[in-house]
Formats: C-alpha cells, structure tokens, sequence
C-alpha cells in the first residue's frame, strides 16, 4: 500500500510555499507595471493572473461536488463561497497538510480511526496531493507561461529590467518546473497500473526536458512578437484551436459534466501550444514524435526570418545571444526528451485500458485514470 511519507509532506508545505510566493511576485509585478505607467502589461498581467485562477477554481469546485457526491454527501455552500474568494486551492493545500501531517509524524492511531472508518487515510490524501498538483499544472501554463512570455517581450525589448521583473521571471521559471515534475511524480503514486518514477536522475531529465524545450519556445515566441505581434498572436490562436480540435477528437473523458469537459478541452488546448500533452494516456510516440518535429521546424523558421528581417526596435546586444541561445536550448531539450524516453522513464507495470467509462474494471477510483501527461 502507498504510504504518505514525511518527505511527501515537505514537498507538499515547499509546493505552497512556491505557490504564495508565486501570487506575491505576480500582484508585485502588476503594481509595478501601473506605477511606472505601463498599463497594457499591467492589465496584461492581472488578465493572465484572473484567467488562471478562475479556471482553477471551476476545476477544484467541480472536483469537491463530485467527491462529496460520491460519498453521499452534500455540497456546503461555503465551498462555493471559499471558490468564489479563490480560496479553493488554499483549502486544498490545508487539508493535504492537516492530515498529511498526521499521517508522516503522528502514530499509527490517526491511521486506526480512519481504518475504522473503512478508508485508507493515505490514499485520501494521496489522491488528494494529486488533485493539487494538477491544479498547479493547470494554472502553471495558463497564468505562469504566458507571464514568462511577458516578462521576457518587456526584458529584451526595453533592455532593462527592475528586481521585479528578474523576481518574476526566476519564480516563473521554478513554478513551471516543479509544478511538472510534482505532477509527473504525484501522477504515478495515484496510479496503480503505472510504475513510479523514481530515483534523481529520471526526474533531473524529465525536467530539463520540458524547462529546455518551453525556454526554447518562449524565447521564440517573444522574437516573433518583436517581429509582428500580430502574427504572433495570429500562430499562438490558431495553435490553441488545433490543440483544442485535437481534444475533442481524441474524445477526453475527463469529467463528470459535459461543461467541464469542454473546460477542460479548451485548457489541454492552451497547454498544448507550449508542450507536449498526452490527453487520455494512451501511446504517444507518434504524436509525441510529430508534435517536436513541427516545433522544431516553426522554431528553425522563426530564427531564419529573424536573421533576415533585422529589427531596429530590438536591443543589438541580445541578438546572436538570444539565437544561440533558442538553438541550444532547443537541442538540449530534444537530447534530454531521447534520453530519458530512451533510458529513464518507467514503464508500466501491466497493461490497463485507461480510458474506459467510469466504474468498470479500474484497479483504484481515482480521478486521474483517465489522464496521463508525458
């Protein structure tokens, strides 16, 4: 049985330490963007913060009524009220803590009560650490890449940048990080058809995988912006409606609502123009395969036409470091993708049907059966 140690509970207090101290750093960039009288990335950033956050809390409300539900329960209305307030995730994090706490120091006669009870305390809490770390992941990309973006349009294009900005983009850069980690890890520990990642080095290569590969993007994403903004917007949109074309067609069964799902559909959409998404957990090298050739190719061609339409508005001092630096990033993301899919990452125990409907022949009822991201 999958226990809920006492490093499970200091990576859980470090995850809403990063989150506080993400939400700080974002409302201090936003103020200081106003003062110095920049109001479109002012309202640029609490449009990312507010669309994040909003969406974060549908996702946790609907996952308590639905929980509730399933235990017969009733839905209080404070929960609604603690959403509203953007509280939902707060409350999570307190409930992992409270009990999580009393699961890895307390002993075993926390555990008795609940044994009683007919409930496994650690597979509550477990599956309740992976709730969170998807809602992380979710607000990750939704609110945290775009604002990296920003922070990096602002940097290069005005070249130079107060406490804040280099605040914001090193928080940033430590959120999208953990938050895909913490997920990939939290993920597999919820799911008993998947084995575990474990060990340094897997993780070391999965994150840098993904934190080279979104560098590399992001940093060519802002070259585009300097190129023609409206282009860039015009590629990011019609990258969003492919990615949510694609889920619809895979056909995610992700949640309990038909208005969720499509929620949820539009926000795989959104992840999917920054990394690669494996919607319903099936076998993705092919996909997976095709998704980082066209990234390369769109990548490759936005550095040719940089290098052949200079720009004037464009600090000259960053111009071959930042290209060096999108290729290389570029690179080293692709070399740690083929190794650690090559060598380090766990396959599966025993082959499962993840997608199949709900209530039938699934080994644990956990929300995220139906999921998986690579």
């Amino acid at each position: 049985m999958m226990k809920y140690t006492k490093l499970n509970f200091m990576m859980s207090a470090l995850g809403v330490i990063i989150y506080i101290t993400d939400l700080i750093v974002d409302i201090w960039v936003s103020v200081r963007f106003f003062y110095e009288g920049q109001y479109v990335f002012g309202v640029l950033t609490v449009s990312f913060m507010l669309f994040g956050t909003i969406v974060v809390q549908c996702f946790s409300y609907s996952w308590f009524k639905a929980d509730l539900k399933k235990a017969g329960q009733e839905s209080p209305r404070c929960f609604l009220l603690l959403h509203c307030l953007q509280g939902g995730v707060f409350t999570r994090y307190w409930f992992v803590l409270k009990k999580g706490y009393h699961l890895a120091f307390k002993d075993g006669s926390q555990t008795d009560n609940f044994m009683e009870e007919q409930i496994d305390p650690h597979k509550e809490v477990l599956d309740r650490v992976t709730d969170l770390s998807m809602l992380r992941l979710f607000e990750t990309y939704l609110e945290g890449c775009p604002q990296l973006v920003l922070q990096l349009y602002t940097f290069l294009g005005y070249g130079q940048a107060n406490f804040s900005q280099y605040a914001a983009i090193l928080v940033s850069c430590c959120a999208i990080s953990w938050s895909t980690v913490d997920y990939q890890v939290a993920l597999r520990k919820s799911l008993p058809d998947k084995n575990l990642l474990n060990g340094f080095w897997p993780k070391l290569a999965y994150l840098f995988y993904k934190l080279f590969t979104l560098l590399s993007w992001m940093l060519s994403v802002v070259l585009l912006l300097f190129l023609n903004v409206k282009i860039a917007l015009f590629l990011l949109l019609f990258l969003w409606v492919l990615g949510i074309l694609w889920a619809f067609k895979k056909q995610t069964q992700f949640c309990a609502s038909m208005g969720m799902e499509f929620l949820y559909r539009i926000v795989v959409g959104f992840i999917l123009v920054f990394t690669f998404f494996n919607v319903k957990g099936q076998n993705t090298k092919f996909p997976m395969s095709c998704y980082y050739i066209v990234r390369v190719l769109a990548t490759l061609g936005i550095l040719i036409v940089f290098w052949v339409c200079p720009l004037s508005v464009f600090n000259s001092d960053y111009f071959v470091p930042l290209t060096v630096s999108i290729a290389l990033t570029l690179l080293l993301g692709i070399i740690f993708l083929i190794v650690y899919y090559g060598t380090l990452h766990p396959n599966r125990s025993e082959e499962t049907k993840p997608d199949e409907v709900d209530g039938k022949s699934v080994q644990r009822d956990c929300r995220m059966k139906y999921f998986l991201m690579e």
